[in-house]
């Protein structure tokens, strides 16, 4: 900006002139500034379908953006940094989103990341035959709503209750130390530890592509970023997609990028991915739109759960949470 205005000699200005310059001086440079962007903070933990963040990141998709990706070592540690308005957002299973639904209702589902299809698996030790030799056994699983479904959906589907294995609270920084110790029998688990564990010999013995469509992941926002920073959201949603797509297009690029974050050899990472399905940008607005029903039933389905195992002490309708205006308007440009 021109400041040689408020330097002139004063000899080629009345004293007037002078003063109501000065007057002005911090009207014109406040009219000049421009408050810098707010910064949307997106929490996400180490669970393949929410690389893609990560990916649009790295590819820069995200250059210039206000946008900021803040790792936790879980879902529970995300819930607890939306709760204390550390993050504006996140990658969240759906029973964490529901969770988040029924004390505060300011959460909105902007994208489903990805369908579990094989991705969550119950893994035994190495002399256990099949899921009903775990009768009277030990099981480790996460104290999440998602982890008592799971586990409950896979006795169902065995003929089994929980009344008849022994049910272990096992963190998922433990969960192979202690199959690993052999403190429990059969482990609830997931992501890198998965891989790890069947490398090392462990047993599958029931998996998410038993009951499929029922284990969804999501990104959230709060209602106030969607209010006050919109541009943001769609550029997080934009970017998103826009890594999917380079993802398809080109999987070895795509996991060699990934795997620098996640532990995990590029070749692990692929084979984690094909126990996901991540849902496309036009099943996206199929799914937030209710065209498609598979979500809403999905989510009344694991409220059921969670209110019948006391993880949430009312029932939600999952239908106000389901916000598409982003998805929709990720069309025009993600075909560019």
């Amino acid at each position: 900006m021109d400041q040689s205005a408020s330097t002139r000699p004063a000899r080629f200005a009345s004293w007037r002139s002078i003063n109501a310059l000065l007057v002005g001086i911090p009207l014109v440079l406040a009219g000049c500034s421009v408050a810098p962007p707010q910064t949307l903070r997106i929490g996400s933990n180490l669970w393949p379908g929410y690389e893609t963040l990560y990916l649009a990141r790295d590819l820069d998709y995200y250059k210039d953006k206000p946008i900021k990706l803040v790792d936790y070592p879980s879902g529970t540690e995300e819930v607890r940094a939306y709760r204390n308005k550390e993050i504006d957002g996140a990658g969240l299973s759906i029973d964490q989103a529901l969770v988040l639904a029924s004390t505060q209702g300011d959460i909105r589902i902007i994208a489903v990341m990805d369908f579990s299809d094989g991705g969550d698996v119950i893994l035994g030790q190495p002399g256990i035959g099949n899921f009903k030799d775990l009768k009277g056994r030990r099981i480790g699983v996460e104290s999440t709503a998602l982890g008592a479904f799971f586990l409950s959906r896979a006795l169902e589907k065995n003929g089994m209750s929980a009344q008849d294995v022994k049910i272990v609270s096992l963190e998922l920084a433990d969960h192979e130390r202690a199959f690993t110790n052999q403190e429990v029998d059969a482990v609830v688990t997931f992501g890198p530890a998965r891989s790890r564990l069947l490398k090392a010999g462990a047993r599958q013995l029931f998996d998410s592509s038993s009951i499929p469509g029922e284990i969804v992941d999501t990104l959230v926002v709060s209602t106030d970023a969607i209010k006050t920073n919109p541009k943001a959201v769609q550029a997080l949603v934009d970017g998103r997609f826009k890594a999917l797509g380079y993802f398809e297009r080109n999987p070895e690029q795509a996991a060699s990028l990934m795997a620098k974050r996640t532990q995990v050899t590029p070749a692990q990472l692929l084979e984690a991915f094909q126990g996901l399905k991540q849902p496309s940008l036009a099943d996206n607005q199929a799914l937030l739109s209710q065209k498609d029903p598979t979500l809403v039933l999905s989510m009344q389905k694991l409220i059921d759960v969670m209110i019948k195992n006391r993880l949430i002490d009312k029932r939600i309708d999952p239908r106000t949470l389901l916000d598409d205006r982003f998805v929709n308007s990720v069309a025009s440009y993600n075909h560019q």
